[in-house]
């Protein structure tokens, strides 16, 4: 399939200040490459998020006129979720622009690999928010690699530490039988070790079942789950993989409110194709759910009153989302953070980079931004590229998401050893050098 060199959200975007590279070159722009999929077997999921990042780009060109004076210039490539095509997106973009990319979201964990190794030899960062490499939060190692309010042990920590309070504690854990349904790649597999660690503590059964791309064909999967009958299936699927797991639950008859998705498994579109089928099924939430706050009143009178809002107003406030507009907001306030140090100017993705890992919203100033209600405050360190570890459950009722637990926070005491582990072993096979980060200011 063609790449889609930039994808026009429509006159009203354009309108709305969000510049594509086809424009103009201005020189007073700050060039943010999307890579997205607005087509493909992963679309009904890829379309949402995507919609929400172009929608807060506009907003901050729209209402505030750019980061402190500086435009926002934003172009899409479809990458249709394929780890090749991402790459070649990233090539094409990732010059553009006065200053080049001031940071890359490839918004898939293959992809995250793939621009893991030449991340430092362009020196742009890497945001992969919710997901990507787990051991990539230590930034002594990963200087460039951000995954930003959680990994995927945090998220599967996060969802044990839940079945176990709803069995009385880990210790009733042992004998369980418990399976993770994954998306046979990169993505699907990043829990396992934190799944086989805590199977380990606790002596439950831990079954890998691996589901191949796209996910349409699960019936043999469901089967043996059906022959084995384990206590919960874990879910770690993406697109119409999701709604295919939920479908094939129910007509095996495994109870929905026994199965747990990760937070990419846990939006609208994983839920309504199965209709019935889907009440009382639970996932992790990447800290916000669903609904309007208060940057949703702005989105309303900068964009939508006046026709320029990429999708329909009713689709505003879904997970997805919701999820792309933080994203988007965290890239922007990493900029607007390192123009604190480089100047109201369009800067280059090694001055960005500062500016993430320094990067320290508080509740006030989440406030201010209009997510407050949707977000924790956060704090990137150069030791810490995650930000925090918090996150919570919500369940389907058939209509709706319900937040159905309080705030956990992954245990650190499990996971420390694990990114530790992981990230050494990683710079000795690359023969990277590990920063001192006492030294970093």
């Amino acid at each position: 399939m063609t790449l889609r060199k930039a994808v026009l959200l429509g006159a009203s975007i354009a309108a709305a200040g969000l510049a594509f590279a086809s424009a103009a070159q201005a020189q007073n722009e700050q060039f943010i490459p999307g890579l997205i999929y607005r087509t493909g077997a992963y679309a009904p999921n890829g379309i949402p998020f995507a919609n929400g990042v172009a929608d807060y780009y506009a907003l901050v060109n729209e209402r505030d006129g750019g980061i402190n004076g500086v435009k926002i210039l934003y172009e899409e490539c479809d990458t249709g979720y394929a780890t090749d095509r991402g790459v070649e997106c990233y090539e094409r973009l990732k010059n553009k622009g006065p200053t080049g990319a001031a940071y890359v979201n490839p918004l898939s964990t293959g992809i995250t690999f793939a621009l893991t190794e030449k991340a430092p030899i362009d020196k742009i960062p890497v945001i992969s928010m919710g997901y990507g490499r787990s051991e990539s939060r230590d930034g002594s190692v990963f200087q460039w690699n951000f995954p930003l309010l959680g990994t995927y042990w945090s998220a599967a920590d996060i969802i044990m530490q839940h079945i176990a309070l709803k069995e009385g504690g880990f210790d009733k854990l042992k004998g369980k039988k418990i399976v993770l349904v994954y998306h046979d790649s990169p993505y699907g597999k990043e829990p396992i070790a934190l799944l086989e660690q805590r199977a380990k503590m606790h002596g439950f059964t831990f079954t890998p079942m691996p589901v191949t791309h796209p996910g349409v064909e699960q019936k043999a999967t469901w089967l043996q789950i059906r022959q084995n009958r384990p206590d919960y299936v874990l879910l770690w699927g993406w697109g119409v993989m999701n709604s295919t797991s939920i479908k094939e639950a129910a007509a095996v008859g495994f109870p929905r409110d026994k199965m747990f998705g990760v937070w990419w498994s846990g939006a609208e579109p994983d839920v309504r194709p199965a209709e019935g089928g889907a009440k009382g099924y639970h996932s992790a939430m990447l800290q916000h759910g669903a609904g309007q706050f208060g940057v949703h009143a702005d989105l309303k009178k900068f964009l939508y009153d006046k026709g320029k809002g990429s999708a329909k107003w009713d689709e505003v406030g879904e997970v997805l989302y919701n999820r792309g507009l933080v994203n988007a907001m965290l890239g922007v306030e990493s900029i607007r953070k390192a123009q604190t140090k480089f100047g109201n100017k369009p800067l280059t993705g090694e001055q960005v980079r500062w500016g993430i890992e320094n990067l320290d919203l508080s509740a006030a100033r989440l406030k201010e931004l209009g997510f407050d209600g949707m977000l924790q405050p956060l704090k990137v360190t150069c030791q810490d590229h995650e930000g925090t570890r918090a996150g919570r459950v919500q369940q389907w009722d058939g209509a709706k998401w319900v937040v159905v637990s309080d705030w956990y926070q992954s245990d650190d005491k499990v996971l420390k050893p694990m990114v530790d582990a992981a990230a050494k072993k990683y710079a000795e096979e690359k023969k990277l050098t590990v920063r001192d980060c006492s030294k970093e200011s």
